[in-house]
This record gives C-alpha cells, structure tokens and sequence, in this order.
C-alpha cells in the first residue's frame, strides 16, 4: 500500500507553481532573471524544511499574512469583514499601534520564515497596499515570493515602482468577472479601475496575477474564453481561483460542492493545456489529492493583523500570537497539533472550506487548550 508524502506533494507542487511562472514570463527579461534566481533559492529552502523533516518539525512552505485590518472597499459577501479582520479605515488606523503587529515585527517574522525554509508568503488584508512600510520590509526578504492579494484600486507610480524594482513582490488583483459582476460585489466603478491599474502595470513590465472568487453563480462566466482573453490583453499572466467559502449559512447555496469543484478542476485543466501563455491556480484546489485540508501547518497556516497564529483565514481561531511567540513555536501550537492529529481535515464537505464547517469542533479544541 502506497502512503501519501506529505512533502513530495507541497514540493512538487512549488516546482510547478516557479516552472509555471517562468513559461508565462518569457518575455520579460526582468522577471525571468529573478525567477531563475529564485529557484535556487526555493531549492535551498526545500533543503531546509527536509532537515526539520528529518527531526520530527514539520515546516509548510506557504504562509498567509494579513498585514492590515484596513480596508477601503466594502466587498458584499467578504469573510474579512464578517470575521472582523478588517474594517473601516478610520478605525483600524486608529488601532494600528496597539493592536496590529509593527513593520518591524512582521520585517522579524519574514526573516524567520526564510530561517525555516518557508519560500511563499502571500499577504493580505484587509487591503496591503494600506500598509507599504510592510511591502517594503517584504521586499527585502529575496529568499520568498510575496504575492500580494489587493483590489487594485489603490495603486499609485510608487506603488508601481515597488514591484518593478521588486520582482519577489507579485501584485494579485482581485476581480470578479465581467464589468457588472465585479461592480456588483465590489462597488461602481471598480471595474475601470482595475482595468487602468492592469494596464500600467503592462506598461510597467510588472509581472501579476488575478484573484477570482469562484461561487456556483459565476463559474461558467469566470472559465469563459472572452474573460480570460480580456485578462490576458490586459498583461495578466495569472488567475488564482478561489472557492468561495459563504460568511454566513444564508449564503451557503453559492458555495462550490463536490461536483462544482469537480467541474472547476476540469476547467482549470482545461485552461492549463489550452492557455499555455497563463498560470492557473486552484484553491484549496484537489484536497483528495492532497491527503486533505492544507491549513494548520501542513501546508500553510494564517497570521492575522493582530498576530494571532489561525488554521486558516476562513477559520479564524487561535491560541497563540507571534506578539510573543516565534514562528516555529506557533506551528506546534495545541490548537494546530490537535486539528493535525483528529482527522477531521480529511472530512469531507460541502464547500469552500474544511474547517468553516467544523467551526464547533475547532472550538472544542480551542476551549479544551484552555482547560
């Protein structure tokens, strides 16, 4: 009987993911000299989460940091709202010294992560581009790839000059579809304005990616050739599909379910042999393949504004703030050990989100750390 390899799934998986990245980069001299820079370093930092490996420390290679609890938009539907990880601007700048973590603590977590052999950081919010100072830091740390999941509204000719001198810093742009779906979750005139952002990031030579969110409502449009054609003439080289994962059971019924996601992973494969010039993402992805939910530090784990260390962004839990608490020690935390170790990130689920629907039982866990 064959037993799954945790490892070799998460590596062969960035292989992917950087070879991908290279192939949709030909043209730009820029980038592809970073890319092949980087490979030897995301080799290094393979070498050195199996050194952990080999001492009983398991090590994801991917983190998600929401670096702000600001947010200049107000998207129908988003989970960092309703799980009160963002909120207005005027309030969270107002919290930002007492209560979020500082440039400096986040700058000192980057370096950790590096130390541990962690080769992806995606940041987000809230909305990043609040928070350059963090961009900054993050730029410094070349040994990671930091994409930075934003709405794209806020882009500026420093921002821009950011990720052109930055290429370990990939712009991700959240979009919904067609002008009138994106307007209608995201405000009016959203559309236009991701459409100029794209286009000077084109002119740029800037490498980026979009964000979709994929809900049983959009899939045929999000799949459809005029929408990825409309993505690619703007200069995306990218789309990450996200399942939705509903804020609340009234929405639930938008939720991809096993046979929407089968159908998802049939498209996305589709687009990967056809669209050879693109990167395609899936997430969470084929989560049978990969022996189950990925969160909690077999794969990734979240870190929100506040520095509490969380299963994942849709499951916003912790016991543990790297305020006082280093990277390492938060992955061997009671809540992470014990969501490992029961199994129930291999049950099955409706939609979206293992751990959204085991709410209670991660609580149980929560409650019986306190204990």
């Amino acid at each position: 009987m064959n037993s799954f390899d945790l490892n070799t799934y998460l590596n062969n998986g960035i292989e992917k993911i950087i070879s991908d990245i290279l192939r949709a980069s030909a043209h730009n001299p820029k980038e592809t000299a970073f890319m092949m820079k980087f490979i030897a370093s995301s080799r290094s930092s393979g070498r050195i989460r199996a050194g952990y490996e080999a001492d009983g420390i398991h090590i994801p290679p991917f983190l998600i940091a929401s670096i702000t609890d600001s947010c200049n938009l107000h998207c129908q539907g988003c989970y960092a709202r309703a799980n009160h990880i963002c909120g207005e601007p005027a309030a969270a700048a107002k919290s930002t010294d007492a209560e979020t973590l500082t440039a400096q603590r986040w700058s000192e977590i980057f370096t950790e992560a590096s130390d541990l052999g962690i080769s992806f950081i995606l940041l987000a919010g809230g909305e990043p581009l609040m928070r350059p100072e963090i961009l900054e830091t993050a730029a410094d740390h070349k040994k990671i790839l930091f994409p930075v999941f934003t709405n794209g509204t806020l882009f500026t000719e420093n921002t821009i000059s950011l990720f052109h001198r930055n290429r370990n810093l990939i712009p991700v742009i959240s979009i919904e579809g067609s002008r009138l779906t994106t307007d209608e979750r995201r405000g009016s005139g959203t559309y236009d304005k991701l459409k100029t952002t794209m286009t000077a990031l084109s002119s740029s030579k800037v490498l980026f990616a979009a964000s979709v969110t994929v809900t049983n409502s959009n899939i045929d449009e999000v799949f459809s050739a005029p929408f990825i054609d409309m993505l690619s003439q703007s200069g995306c080289k990218g789309v990450i599909y996200v399942e939705y994962v509903p804020v609340s059971p009234a929405f639930a019924q938008l939720a991809p379910d096993d046979k929407t996601r089968e159908i998802i992973m049939q498209k996305l494969n589709a687009l990967r042999t056809a669209r050879r010039d693109m990167v395609f993402i899936a997430f969470p992805g084929d989560e049978k393949r990969s022996g189950g939910c990925l969160a909690a530090g077999r794969g990734f784990f979240h870190i929100n504004p506040r520095g509490g260390a969380e299963p994942c962004p849709f499951s916003p839990y912790s016991d543990v703030s790297l305020r006082t608490t280093s990277l390492r020690d938060a992955l061997a935390s009671p809540l992470f050990t014990r969501l490992r170790s029961s199994g129930i990130m291999e049950n099955e689920h409706a939609g979206g989100c293992t751990l959204f629907e085991q709410e209670d039982k991660v609580k149980e866990f929560m409650e019986a750390g306190n204990e």
